[in-house]
């Protein structure tokens, strides 16, 4: 079984070919750069942009994975949540491309890409708990099958990621900020800033990221006589220690509500063997460093996608879709993509989300 998947859903443009072998038979992604100039992604010219390469990004995927068009099975795309402008482009060349074929469509979403993509590099068999951090969402689920979650906690305010690239932007740094954060990190002092731990003691699952962004705003407005972030008189080495401060103490909040997770993980789901992240924060490797102690600690079998495929791409839209496929799940040509699409309302077995068995 072979099946080609889109995704577009924010500044990536991308394509990808697996397998029920697992293997990843061609690939091809394009970061935009526009969005540089902006510190952040600008949806208008995002859409512009998937418009114009999406064609070219296709047909490099399917050069690279040496078939004809022919032999794909079906065709996948993410359909939300995301950008709508650029969503639409995605779910527009897909359905086309299905159309002309005369192949199944299967609408994906993309955070179930994100939240099954460790299954294509990993020995994971479900039920697993799961942490999807990314710049627009942080959430704590169960992954009981193709389709079916359960949220144990998610953030209040703002996502992990937004956070981190917000305070590397209050620090000056380029975007995208959050791996220049975890850079600079690197030649930190992780103690040298206290700072607070939100909902630490709520008793619950969910997050909180905005108060802890806040306290490193205060601390680079004390380095300005004005109390202007942008005339802090900041010396590379207190960056670095705020930049590490901040990872510390955010790794933390994730750790310990992971800890509370894993309690009701282990009791609800005694047969769940693994601890699993995705979404683009998952690349960081001090996180993940962190992560990989609390399984082995909770007596759980860490996994994670290769940190490549952290980041919006097609082979985690592919791979979903190809999950989706062999439960026979499809999606009729007049679906609708959605900006908004939260992943343990993804009934697989509703039109309206997307999925009607073939």
């Amino acid at each position: 079984m072979i099946v080609l998947g889109i995704e577009s859903s924010c500044d990536e443009t991308a394509c990808a070919i697996v397998n029920d072998k697992r293997e990843i038979l061609g690939q091809s992604l394009l970061s935009q750069e526009e969005h540089h100039a902006f510190g952040g992604v600008v949806p208008e010219i995002a859409a512009r942009a998937h418009l114009e390469h999406i064609d070219e990004i296709i047909s490099r995927a399917v050069l690279n994975a040496g078939i004809e068009l022919e032999n794909i099975d079906a065709v996948a795309a993410a359909s939300g949540p995301g950008l709508i402008g650029g969503v639409v482009v995605g779910v527009m060349a897909a359905k086309a491309l299905a159309l002309s074929l005369n192949k199944p469509f299967v609408a994906v979403n993309h955070l179930e890409g994100h939240a099954l993509c460790a299954r294509l590099s990993n020995d994971v068999a479900y039920p697993y708990l799961l942490l999807l951090v990314s710049g627009g969402h942080c959430q704590i689920l169960v992954v009981k099958d193709v389709g079916e979650y359960e949220r144990l906690g998610t953030t209040i305010d703002d996502a992990a990621g937004e956070a981190f690239d917000k305070v590397a932007k209050m620090l000056g740094l380029s975007y995208p900020g959050g791996p220049l954060l975890e850079k600079a990190a690197l030649s930190g002092n992780e103690t040298r800033f206290v700072l607070p731990r939100p909902l630490i003691g709520s008793g619950d699952c969910n997050l909180s990221f905005s108060g802890l962004k806040t306290a490193v705003r205060k601390i680079i407005e004390s380095y300005s006589t004005d109390g202007d972030i942008t005339h802090a008189e900041l010396e590379p080495q207190d960056i670095n220690d705020i930049c590490a401060s901040f990872q510390y103490a955010a790794t933390d909040c994730l750790v310990k509500k992971l800890q509370k997770a894993i309690e009701i993980f282990k009791a609800k789901y005694p047969e769940g063997k693994h601890l699993v992240v995705s979404g683009g924060v998952a690349a960081n490797t001090y996180l993940r460093s962190a992560l990989q102690k609390l399984a082995d600690k909770s007596q759980l079998i860490f996994a994670a996608p290769p940190i490549k495929y952290c980041t919006d791409n097609g082979v985690m839209i592919a791979w979903a879709g190809l999950e989706r496929f062999q439960k026979g799940y499809t999606s009729p040509l007049d679906f609708k993509p959605r900006p908004r699409w939260p992943l343990d309302e993804f009934a697989p077995k509703a039109a309206g989300a997307g999925g009607v068995k073939a």
